[in-house]
């Protein structure tokens, strides 16, 4: 079967892989100061952060209408024997539900629920292309990666609170009890939304180093192929102590660094990285 895979643009894939892959991406919405942009495309994490820094209000993000949703479909749906869209985690956003809709109006449209974001969204789509070159046919891929998507571990951690704190994820006397305590928010995501399941404290390079540790070493659950290192801005410091701990604990095939788009930008803000896997 000729099927083409598709994906919000959440999934925070880097360019060359979108390209091998063949993988088409579907903008979300990034609203600043009530103008809406359209995510990589007009709008990237650098200008949010800029903005911010500035003084202005956080960044918001919505899902994409089902208008938009349909009149892309349409454009694939003729030429393919089905098109598969991967979405944003239906706990995050009304993405997958709007897809859903947008769907229903063709024969050949399918839409899988990552339960996930970032690049942990994106083993789903890399995983749906693979699927798709062996010959399966799409209603089997699509039961294949639903059952994947809880095999996925993604988790970020947080330098600084200050843009959950706009964005009303927690709380200013939380927030600052953490900036006094030097505490640095472990982020996971379980059961397709976000939870904070850890705080590391201390030097935020030593944090990062810790918490690679904790999710990599001695662990026979992981499935060692791939590894994504997923971050908006941070230092050239933390960064080698990631990559360090990375090679010291990893062990992986492929080793992807990646960069995170508007959505975990306008939620995180800059200073955010996480590494994302899958289990076996």
């Amino acid at each position: 079967m000729n099927i083409k895979i598709i994906s919000d643009s959440t999934c925070d894939l880097p360019k060359d892989l979108l390209e091998n892959y063949n993988i088409t991406l579907f903008p979300l919405t990034v609203v600043k100061n009530d103008t809406a942009f359209k995510d990589g495309v007009d709008i990237f994490p650098a200008d949010i952060f800029a903005h911010v820094a500035a003084g202005g209000a956080l960044c918001s993000t919505s899902a994409g209408s089902v208008g938009d949703y349909a009149d892309l479909f349409e454009k694939y749906a003729a030429g393919y024997d089905a098109v598969i869209h991967i979405s944003l985690g239906s706990g995050f956003s009304s993405s997958f539900q709007n897809a859903c809709v947008a769907a229903s109006d063709f024969d050949n449209v399918y839409c899988v629920d990552s339960m996930n974001l970032s690049t942990g969204q994106g083993f789903i789509v890399l995983k749906a292309y693979e699927l798709a070159q062996s010959g399966m046919d799409a209603k089997q891929i699509v039961e294949e990666l639903n059952a994947l998507t809880h095999k996925v571990e993604a988790s970020f951690l947080v330098d600084k609170l200050d843009y959950l704190v706009k964005g009303g994820r927690c709380s200013s006397a939380a927030a600052l009890g953490a900036n006094l305590l030097n505490l640095k928010p472990c982020i996971e995501v379980r059961d397709g939304k976000m939870t904070v399941v850890k705080k590391y404290r201390g030097n935020y390079a030593k944090c990062l180093a810790n918490y690679v540790k904790e999710r990599l070493a001695d662990r026979e659950d992981i499935d060692r192929d791939t590894l994504f290192v997923t971050k908006t801005s941070v230092s050239d410091e933390c960064y080698s102590a990631v990559m360090n701990a990375v090679e010291t604990h990893g062990h992986f095939s492929t080793v992807h660094e990646t960069t995170a788009g508007c959505t975990i930008s306008c939620h995180c803000g800059p200073g955010t990285l996480g590494v994302l896997f899958m289990k076996k």
